[in-house]
């Protein structure tokens, strides 16, 4: 797939980013790269290879374990806090 100049100015105005006249074409080529690649990894052939959850099958992720290592200072904390009910933070209203 290749994007065209108005695609790179609509993705950048989404994205909020103020893009030079000389960065335009850098992006149309870029991206446009980029959509080609994901293209050649669609095509790459897949049937029959099951998913993995993990990429080296047989090993397993050692974790630390489940203990608790900081004290409850929620009442500390919220000393600071201009509103709090019940433990909870209240903040205004924002949406109607």
């Amino acid at each position: 797939m290749s994007l065209t100049r108005a695609d790179i100015e609509n993705i950048a105005r989404l994205a909020r980013l103020e893009l030079t006249e000389a960065e335009i074409p850098v992006y149309v080529d870029s991206l446009s790269k980029i959509f080609a690649f994901v293209g050649e990894l669609d095509r790459a052939p897949t049937a029959g290879i099951d998913p993995m959850a993990h990429p080296m099958p047989g090993l397993a992720q050692r974790l630390r374990a489940d203990e608790v290592t900081e004290t409850n200072r929620r009442d500390t904390f919220q000393q600071n806090a201009p509103k709090v009910e019940a433990g909870l933070y209240l903040v205004p209203k924002v949406i109607e």
